[in-house]
């Protein structure tokens, strides 16, 4: 129970309850929910003219797809509307869909103007009602919530509520009136005051119910699309979705990383549940700087960007814009949305003023490199020359350096073989063996290790990152020689580069699985050579034309798995030796940059191939 002071905080009269609300806020919508379901009322009274009563009545009933009611005003030279979004996390639309399901009498009690003028202010993060009763919200923001402007349409709405509402003490007991909380303290004084009002303004425009284009949902809704969708879905499961504005931002992210991946068929990515953690901490500190609780959609791509790239940016952009539901089909016409604006099909491009506007919204900037539309991809295919090719100069350093790298692990894992133990005498030589120590624990010796030079060289490496590959998602097979001394002899199967065109000369391939001859020499092309045909897989191929070609006894072999039997044949039949590294020892992240690669037709485009090669 709460004490009769702050009850009576937001009562207007014995009769009549008032919840000030912040228009555009699912946690809003959840105390007006609350409420109605909480407390018994005989009325519901709504900030909202009767002549919208009927149009977002059957709006409200079409739920869960998203409307709006719009209504053409009188101004002129051109047309402008303003308009009521059918939005389940609107507060007040909750009340009225609460109205209707419980059979409470709504009443429509705002005033007809034909030229509405929106109230848009700097409010707090709604998100604070999880911790503070509405009451205590509602007087913090009071000192701060302005006066209207004498004689200003705003004061004319709030004397004609305020009249109306003591109409409504006559017919009803008990009424619950939802209001901006930029009203709310006027229409109490003028309620008190019984101050002189002015009646409807006369038009002859009625509104129309349309249904929205779901990718301009964002502009229209008061949470994320996405966010609004969870709460549908929860609502049709009977699910909690008290704290859904944070829960729904985490499904958003792990939606958006299962369809980044799906998107690039990413079987090694650096988004684990690690990096997603570090990810959840730079959006709370940007949130943080921007002084809100809860993120918008603008942090959650900026920090998407710096942590998992342009392609995990966008996915997270999409997945947060998406509302399934609309994509059912009716009768409505469809408006386009954006800020300020919409394209009716009647009226084209128009001037469009929300009547329940939330907190303000802009636009900022944000570099993104999209995948390219399908018209473009066929035609960069059509113009790509199947006679030049070449090789994305920064992706040739990244691989020979980690050929570099892997050389050296794979020349310290020969030495390793020929580790030497020995008792304590004069001298730790190459360091203490803790492992021998602590076997031979009883005797009180301590043993030390004497670590001989190296015998041999690396100079192939074979990169198998899937075994039993599928022949036909890899049918591209290629020898790429050396440009310079720096470069290695690479020999490949990957996915057909046609099929993903990613700018003009310029398309993406996956590596299936490859080897690395360093230094560089010509070879003939291992995929035409009748020397190699009884192997029976390419990753078979690709492993005997390795290990014929290098000159050194060791060849180094990095894969998911342990050298099957198979391959220890292969090696036994060229006289070679197989020195294996787990392909988990590297990071996931550098195995995909390594992974995936360019193409480009002709070294002319690397002098522009920068503009549409993004990271991943």
């Amino acid at each position: 129970m709460m004490p009769a002071e702050t009850t009576h905080f937001l009562s207007i009269s014995d009769k009549i309850k008032v919840l000030p609300l912040i228009h555009g806020s699912g946690n809003f919508a959840q105390v007006v929910r609350q409420k109605m379901l909480n407390e018994s009322f005989d009325c519901l009274a709504v900030c909202i003219p009767p002549s919208f009563k009927e149009s977002v009545e059957h709006g409200v009933r079409l739920f869960p797809q998203i409307t709006l009611a719009a209504l053409e005003e009188d101004v002129y030279p051109k047309p402008v509307y303003s308009y009521i979004p059918i939005d389940p996390c609107q507060p007040v639309i909750m009340g009225i869909r609460i109205a209707l399901e419980e059979n409470i009498p709504c009443a429509y009690i705002d005033r007809e103007v034909s030229n509405f003028e929106p109230l848009q202010t700097t409010l707090p993060d709604a998100y604070a009602l999880k911790k503070v009763s509405i009451e205590k919200f509602s007087a913090a923001i009071l000192p701060a919530i302005p006066p209207p402007q004498q004689g200003s349409r705003q004061e004319k709405r709030i004397r004609w509520m305020s009249f109306q509402l003591h109409l409504l003490e006559l017919q009803f007991n008990k009424i619950l009136f939802l209001c901006s909380v930029l009203d709310w303290p006027w229409i109490r004084d003028s309620y008190n005051q019984r101050l002189p009002y002015e009646d409807h303004e006369i038009f002859t425009q009625t509104p129309g119910l349309y249904s929205v284009k779901e990718n301009t949902l964002y502009f229209v809704l008061g949470e994320l699309p996405y966010i609004t969708y969870l709460y549908e879905k929860r609502r049709q499961e009977l699910a909690s979705d008290t704290y859904l504005s944070i829960d729904g931002v985490k499904e958003i992210i792990i939606e958006a990383r299962n369809r980044w991946i799906k998107k690039y068929d990413l079987k090694y990515h650096s988004l684990t549940l690690q990096v997603l953690n570090i990810y959840m901490k730079y959006v709370r500190n940007l949130t943080l700087l921007e002084r809100r609780m809860t993120p918008d959609i603008y942090t959650l791509v900026t920090a998407a960007k710096q942590i998992g790239g342009d392609g995990f940016a966008i996915s997270l952009m999409e997945t947060a814009r998406a509302y399934p539901y609309q994509r059912d089909k009716n009768n409505l016409r469809e408006v386009l949305m954006g800020i300020g604006q919409g394209e009716l099909p009647e009226s084209g491009v128009v001037r469009m003023k929300n009547r329940l506007s939330g907190p303000a919204i802009s636009w900022r900037t944000l570099h993104l490199k999209p995948k390219p539309e399908i018209k473009k991809q066929k035609l960069w295919k059509f113009l790509w020359d199947p006679f030049g090719q070449c090789s994305w100069p920064i992706e040739d350093q990244k691989i020979e350096s980690f050929n570099l790298h892997v050389r050296e692990q794979a020349k310290a894992l020969i030495g390793a073989d020929l580790v030497r133990t020995e008792k304590f005498t004069t001298s730790v030589k190459d360091g203490i063996d803790i492992r021998d120590t602590l076997r031979h624990w009883y005797e009180g010796d301590i043993y030390v290790k004497e670590i001989p030079p190296a015998r041999g060289n690396v100079e192939v490496i074979v990169l198998i990152f899937e075994i039993n590959p599928d022949p036909e998602k890899y049918n591209w097979q290629q020898t790429w020689y050396a440009e310079h001394k720096a470069e290695s002899t690479l020999c490949f199967y990957a996915t057909p580069y046609p099929d993903n065109m990613i700018g003009p000369g310029i398309a993406e391939s996956t590596y299936g699985g490859l080897f690395l001859l360093f230094p560089p020499r010509y070879i003939v092309n291992i995929w035409q050579d009748p020397r190699f045909d009884f192997a029976r897989t390419l990753e078979e191929r690709l492993l005997a034309a390795a290990l014929f070609y290098s000159k050194e006894r060791h060849v180094a072999v990095i894969s998911p798995k342990h050298p099957p039997l198979s391959w220890r044949r292969l090696a036994r039949q060229y006289k070679k030796s197989l020195v294996y590294i787990p392909l988990q020892r590297f990071s996931l992240q550098t195995i995909e940059k390594i992974r995936r690669f360019h193409i480009l037709n002709g070294k002319h485009v690397r002098t522009y191939a920068a503009h549409f090669i993004s990271d991943f």
